[in-house]
């Protein structure tokens, strides 16, 4: 039988980190089930991914044909699961930044029934960042106070990709119609589920700046996030007011 939890994890180019990051994931959970999504590597991620499919029936890989980013790659996973009924679908980084030993406390938050979405959260209290440079600090920070001015989804760490979701959520939103990137993605999928009326907790963890492999980071990305970011904020707020005023607006009695 399938295990009712799944963290799915993109690959492009972390042949080196992954088995590490594989082996602290089943040392602290060893009864999930990890869906690899590579993009093609050409270091020869998938290709290690698949020898380690063939004896461990709990490593499972998806290859795609080419380079598509974070997002779309994350989409192809959640669809994955959700055609094998798995209950929880986390999101985990390859390269070590995400903690496996916090995983448990997202894990735990899902099952308790404390929200329907599960963020493993930098900026609440007892959240941490560990060897971050000034500048990735001041960039994640000014991006999640900039989504809560703009769209006041009251959520800290909106750019978290580390994260637990129930499956109710993730079969009553439009995945096919997900087209963001990056921080902007995960943005986008916190925005839709708030919108759709699910409960978002946040949870602390530590994140710990990658050791291995070289960082996805673009400025197409932060561009990307900025731009969108707006555009959703004007979309929350003029439907806010518009649910504010029809409850406002006294019915007239025919």
């Amino acid at each position: 039988m399938l295990s009712k939890i799944l963290v799915v994890i993109p690959t492009f180019n972390e042949r080196l980190a992954l088995p590490v990051t594989l082996a602290g994931l089943f040392e602290q959970q060893p009864d999930v089930d990890v869906l690899i999504v590579d993009d093609s590597s050409p270091d020869g991620t998938g290709k290690w991914a698949d020898e380690q499919a063939a004896s461990d029936p709990r490593i499972n890989v998806l290859h795609r044909t080419e380079k598509s980013g974070l997002g779309k790659a994350y989409i192809a996973g959640f669809e994955w699961a959700l055609k094998r009924d798995y209950e929880i679908i986390c999101e985990f980084d390859a390269d070590g930044s995400h903690r496996s030993l916090d995983l448990g406390q997202l894990l735990d938050a899902a099952a308790e029934g404390r929200g329907d979405l599960i963020i493993g959260s930098r900026w609440v209290p007892g959240g941490e960042i560990v060897d971050w440079p000034k500048s990735r600090f001041f960039l994640s920070r000014g991006a999640n106070v900039y989504v809560n001015a703009v769209m006041g989804l009251g959520v800290k760490d909106a750019t978290a990709g580390f994260r637990a979701y129930n499956r109710a959520v993730l079969e009553a939103l439009d995945l096919s119609d997900v087209q963001s990137q990056g921080y902007c993605f995960q943005i986008d999928m916190t925005y839709r589920t708030v919108e759709a009326g699910f409960r978002v907790v946040e949870v602390p963890i530590v994140f710990v700046e990658r050791e291995l492999g070289e960082s996805k980071m673009s400025g197409s990305i932060i561009t990307e996030a900025f731009t969108k970011v707006a555009g959703w904020g004007l979309t929350r707020r003029r439907n806010q007011l518009r649910r504010l005023l029809t409850r406002s607006t006294p019915s007239i009695a025919t």
